[in-house]
């Protein structure tokens, strides 16, 4: 950065507040900068100001980005509810379904995400299905059967 010349900085005593009366020792009260035409003011150097920060990104891919309320459809086309919560339990989180026929499905509890996929747990620890994200939904096969499961939102 380089200096800017800045004009001449002069002190005086400030003149009595109005209604006052001076001391009777004290000098004359004398120009002061920016107050008088025939003083120049100093000049003010703006300091750059920063842009704001960027808004935090979008999250597509991970935990985060499968988090709620999923239509699940199975092989035979059977549709059901399927909800992923932020909830913790124990290591996984919390899963709930709903009108699922596929009783493998029906009985999911628990979710979690591992390399890239998503695990469906029953209770007592038996995953249920394995997904990966595709596009806009969750592709992938439950397990006991092989039969292919899509959740969409």
């Amino acid at each position: 950065m380089t200096a800017i010349p800045s004009g001449t900085v002069t002190a005086a005593p400030l003149a009595p507040p109005p209604g006052a009366t001076a001391s009777p020792d004290a000098p004359p009260p004398g120009p002061v900068a920016g107050l008088n035409p025939s003083v120049p003011a100093p000049a003010v150097v703006a300091e750059p100001v920063a842009p704001p920060p960027p808004p935090p990104p979008v999250v597509t891919t991970g935990r985060a980005a499968v988090v709620g309320g999923w239509d699940a459809r199975d092989a035979t086309g059977a549709s059901c509810k399927v909800t992923l919560s932020s909830t913790p339990s124990l290591d996984l989180y919390k899963a709930s379904t709903s009108g699922c026929q596929n009783k493998e499905l029906g009985r999911v509890s628990a979710w979690d995400y591992r390399d890239g996929e998503v695990y469906l747990y029953q209770p007592g620890g038996t995953v249920a299905a394995r997904l990966r994200q595709g596009g806009a939904g969750l592709d992938g096969a439950l397990t006991k059967s092989g039969a292919s499961l899509a959740l969409n939102r």
